[in-house]
């Protein structure tokens, strides 16, 4: 028999971890009505926990899809908890989401199911419940930087004016993240945000690529292809490494700002531009200008609002709340129960200066969750760079890195009965890099 158990929580310690969980949590008898529902789940049905109680979770949260990725009602019809079921949750009005839901269910004293309770979890990288319920992920800042905490409480202000906006800040300081909330918090946040990196665009297509271009144009322009400014439209333009525009380019770009519409290449009428435009460069804007490789009116007209985004070095206060959050990430890339990361590990995280700011801590967390066969992350777990030579693990040492990864990776297959897409699966690498690293191993023997 079955033990029975209380979907409900009937004591303070249980009410309080649910409640303050970030994933979203509710429960339901068997006709589906809403018996529980967290602060989580609360805000993705955009209403308060008591209001969903006593309707049926279709209608409290309004999943378009619902009939076909319930995986509460076959919890409950085969009677078995059903754990790390992979769906995309559809929404009106909303984005697909991807998310990772959990179900069990509920039983009665005599062995009787009587409900269930379920358990999604997000698996796109941040700002879950806000995107299911259509709001904005402001919690994706997280941060205790008194500098950061500033601009993050002025974010709602800044987009919801129509100014040009500059982002200064290192290279993988989450320039996009801002320009991305910057859109969603607009009157614009319902148009397309198109994002261009000026630096990756080659010289001789940038004009095309950026403002489109007119059937005979060029000897290959067969039809009209419209640019980055007309794909924004009623939009946001998110115009990124603006500091590695060449000099001329930076005339067209400035003549759209200002008068807000441009000239398709080979074209001869001028179309208006409806675009809200976000720059962003980890370049020294100002020292450009005195040096004589950048527009001086392009700066001051970019120079609208100005943002400067601190470098992760500077707010090490940070790297703890920082880690937990991709840590979150990792359990379900990796598919492991990964809860902490040990106080060396942790003490070596805080000292690092972080060249590649976020980023670089997001690989570092990533490779560490990869080689990581336990609950913790330890010193032994971090990059080569980081560890030193204190770093060996004393189940590994004398090992190279070589043949840690051709353990783990060995492990991972053997675990899944010689399956190797799962293997990859578990580990978050490709099949052909795990290849290379059994592979490798196999030709050094």
């Amino acid at each position: 028999m079955k033990r029975p158990l209380d979907p409900f929580p009937g004591d303070e310690a249980s009410a309080f971890a649910l409640e303050n969980v970030a994933d979203a949590v509710f429960a339901v008898d068997r006709d589906f009505i809403v018996r529980y529902c967290n602060l989580a789940a609360a805000e993705v049905a955009r209403c308060a926990p008591e209001e969903a109680i006593g309707r049926t979770c279709r209608e409290v949260f309004g999943v378009r899809n619902c009939r076909t990725v319930c995986v509460l009602r076959q919890s409950m019809d085969e009677a078995r908890a059903i754990a790390n079921r992979i769906v995309t949750l559809k929404r009106t009005g909303c984005p697909e989401v991807p998310v990772s839901i959990s179900a069990a269910p509920i039983w009665a004293m005599g062995g009787t199911v009587i409900g269930g309770v379920q358990v999604f979890r997000d698996l796109s990288g941040g700002g879950f419940v806000s995107r299911l319920a259509g709001l904005q992920p402001l919690d994706d800042f997280g941060t205790r930087d008194p500098q950061l905490s500033e601009i993050v409480r002025m974010l709602p202000q800044i987009a919801q004016s129509d100014s040009t906006v500059l982002l200064l800040g290192e290279s993988g300081t989450g320039k996009e993240l801002f320009a991305r909330a910057i859109h969603k918090l607009s009157q614009r946040h319902g148009g397309p945000f198109v994002a261009v990196n000026c630096g990756a665009l080659p010289e001789q297509l940038m004009e095309s690529e950026l403002f489109g271009y007119k059937s005979g144009a060029f000897t290959d322009a067969r039809k009209d292809k419209p640019g980055r400014f007309a794909l924004a439209e009623a939009g946001t333009l998110f115009l990124d490494e603006i500091g590695d525009l060449p000099y001329a380019m930076q005339a067209k770009i400035l003549r759209a700002l200002q008068e807000r519409a441009f000239e398709p290449l080979g074209g001869v009428e001028t179309v208006p531009a409806d675009v809200r435009v976000v720059a962003a460069t980890n370049r020294d804007l100002g020292r450009m200008v005195a040096e004589g490789t950048f527009r001086q009116d392009l700066f001051y007209r970019l120079s609208v609002v100005v943002i400067r985004i601190p470098a992760l070095r500077d707010r090490l206060d940070d790297v703890p709340l920082l880690t937990e959050r991709l840590l979150g990430r990792c359990r379900m890339a990796v598919s492991k129960n990964i809860e902490t990361v040990s106080p060396e590990a942790m003490a070596r995280l805080m000292r690092h200066d972080y060249p590649g700011n976020i980023r670089e801590l997001e690989n570092i967390i990533e490779y560490a969750a990869i080689l990581c066969q336990g609950q913790t992350i330890e010193l032994c777990h971090l990059p080569e760079h980081l560890r030193g030579e204190a770093g060996a693990c004393p189940s590994r040492c004398g090992r190279t890195m070589a043949e840690i990864r051709f353990q783990a990776a060995s492990d991972a297959v053997e675990r899944h009965g010689g399956n190797r897409n799962a293997a990859c699966r578990e580990l978050g690498i490709s099949k052909d890099t795990l290849r290379r690293i059994l592979g490798r191993r196999d030709a050094d023997d």
